[in-house]
Parts: structure tokens; C-alpha cells; sequence
């Protein structure tokens, strides 16, 4: 008893201690990390800190250099009578829960449609790799090119989809699916679905062709039903791919601009952070409004993403 309390300590010390050739492997480690680090300080550390400078100023797009320091007015601010400001800006609070509501919605469907499309693309049968191939083709084509093709196809007068909808009797009348306020919404949400569910499919596709095979051996001997077998199994195995898809959708959700604008516009329905600050800095040339807007996309984005990958970190630990 008296040796190994003894030599615990010891042990716990060797195995604390970081070793040469620890110590070489975090120096070439940041080496090789340092020109990464450098051009994202170039591309975007510049920019972010130049943003939320003009977003403290009154700069207008005419002169953008010509702007004053008037510090947190663009946010916040009281006259004595009248508070002023993006944080008061209804407009502003109606894009925050559009842009909610499209990340929520949109990436919910797009994680389970491509994980259902990849089981699918998973089972063996003849040209397979012909529909992997072909499913694709939405996420090749540019946003902009599938906004413009799907604006057309929504138009109530001359679109395909109204004219399959009234020859099947599924409604009496052309919608306008992106002018009625309460379409246009959904209009891009199956836009944006049709466009990504390749990209989760992908990532889901290259999940499964990596998990063990050995497990689903042993379930099929055992005679387990399929499903206890996924929901037990594969679910399980297929998380952290799950979140990596999820994280990058939700990123790329928050910042939408290309598909609500070229589909509806500024329409108050559909906008979005991105369209409302895009809004003020280019249709209004208020560089300082429009430049706090960007801040703060930036700021409810980098939260969100944080606080997903401290959830998904803490839900994978308990897991293991």
C-alpha cells in the first residue's frame, strides 16, 4: 500500500509533465499555423475592426472618411426624450426573427432530409453512383443562378409550380409565393432546402462509409430490429458528423443574404440581418447605421456558434 501511494504522485507528474518532443510538435504546429493566422488577420480581422469602427462614426457611403466619432449613438441613443438607435430599430428586431426563424426551420430540415437522402444513397443498388453524382447538382449550381431559376418557377402568373399545382386540383388559385407575406417566407426556406441538403448529404454519405461494420454484423445476428440498430447505433456513431453539418448550416443560415434578396427583395417578411444592413449601408449610404448592423450580426453569430459547440462538445462527452 505504502509503495503505490507513493509512486502515484510520481506517475501523475510524468504523465502532467510535457515532454520534448511534445514541445517540438507544438512549435511546428504553430509554425505551420502562423501564414493561416496571418492571412486571416488580412482578410478578416482588418475588415471586422475597420466595420466596427465606422459603426461608431456617422460615415456615409459619399465620404466614408470624412465620418465623426459619435461612439455608441448608432446602438443606443437617449436626446432626452426619444430613445434612438439599431437596439429600438424595430425593423431591426423583425429581421433578428426572420433570420431565427429561417436558420431554425431551414436547417432542421435540411439535417434530416440529407441524413434520410444519405441512408438512402448508402443502400447498394444499380446506378447509385449516378444518383450521388446527380443529387449534387443543386449544391454546384451558384445561389444566385438557383434564387433566379426558382423566382421564375414560384411566379404566380407564368411559374411551373402554380401551373402543376391548379392541374392537380391542389389549389383554386395562382399563389404569390413571393409577395404574400405569408408564402414568401416559406418560398425561400424551400429554396434554400433544395440548394443545401446536398451539402448535409454529402458530409452524412461520408459518415456512414467510415462506420464499422462489425457492429451492424453482430445486430444482424442477433436479429435486432433495423431501427434499434439506428437509433442505438448508427445515430450515435453519426453525431459528431451531425453537428459538424449542423454548425456550418447554421453559420451560413445567420449571415443569408443572396437567396432572400434576389427571391423578395427587402421585403419586412422575409429580411434578414445581412439584407437589412446591406439595406442601410448601400440603399441608404448610413455606413455608421449599417456598419453597427454588421457588428452585431457578427455578435449574435459568433454567440450562437459558440454556444452550439459548447452544447455539442458537453452532449458528446456524456455520450462517450
Amino acid at each position: 500500500m505504502s509503495v503505490s501511494t507513493t509512486h502515484a504522485p510520481c506517475e501523475e507528474l510524468l504523465l502532467t509533465r510535457e515532454t520534448p518532443v511534445q514541445r517540438r510538435r507544438v512549435r511546428a504546429a504553430w509554425l505551420f499555423l502562423t501564414p493561416m493566422l496571418l492571412c486571416l488577420a488580412l482578410v478578416a480581422a482588418w475588415p471586422l475592426l475597420r466595420t466596427f469602427w465606422f459603426s461608431l462614426t456617422d460615415a456615409n457611403l459619399a465620404d466614408t472618411g470624412g465620418g465623426t466619432f459619435i461612439g455608441l449613438s448608432n446602438y443606443l441613443f437617449h436626446n432626452g426624450t426619444n430613445w434612438s438607435g439599431i437596439l429600438v430599430d424595430p425593423q431591426w428586431w423583425n429581421a433578428v426573427r426572420n433570420t431565427l426563424h429561417f436558420t431554425v426551420v431551414s436547417v432542421g430540415l435540411e439535417v434530416v432530409l440529407g441524413l434520410l437522402v444519405a441512408l438512402l444513397l448508402n443502400i447498394k443498388f444499380t446506378g447509385r453512383s449516378l444518383v450521388r453524382a446527380l443529387i449534387l447538382i443543386p449544391w454546384a449550381i451558384p445561389t444566385i443562378v438557383s434564387a433566379k431559376i426558382w423566382s421564375w418557377m414560384l411566379n404566380d402568373q407564368f411559374g411551373i409550380i402554380n401551373h402543376l399545382m391548379l392541374s392537380l386540383g391542389l389549389i383554386d388559385a395562382p399563389l404569390a409565393w413571393t409577395a404574400d407575406a405569408d408564402l414568401s417566407m416559406w418560398a425561400v426556406i424551400i429554396v434554400d432546402v433544395w440548394k443545401t441538403v446536398p451539402f448535409v448529404t454529402l458530409l452524412m454519405l461520408a459518415a456512414l462509409q467510415m462506420l464499422p461494420s462489425d457492429c451492424y454484423e453482430a445486430a444482424r445476428v442477433d436479429g435486432i430490429h433495423p431501427l434499434k440498430v439506428f437509433w442505438r447505433v448508427t445515430l450515435p456513431l453519426l453525431m459528431p458528423a451531425l453537428l459538424v453539418a449542423a454548425i456550418f448550416r447554421i453559420l451560413d443560415s445567420l449571415r443569408v443574404f443572396d437567396v432572400i434578396y434576389v427571391l423578395t427583395s427587402n421585403s419586412s417578411s422575409t429580411m434578414s440581418m445581412s439584407v437589412y444592413a446591406r439595406q442601410h449601408l448601400v440603399e441608404f449610404q448610413d455606413v455608421g447605421y449599417g456598419s453597427a448592423a454588421s457588428t452585431l450580426l457578427f455578435l449574435v453569430v459568433a454567440v450562437i456558434a459558440m454556444l452550439y459547440l459548447y452544447l455539442g462538445r458537453r452532449q458528446l462527452e456524456v455520450r462517450s
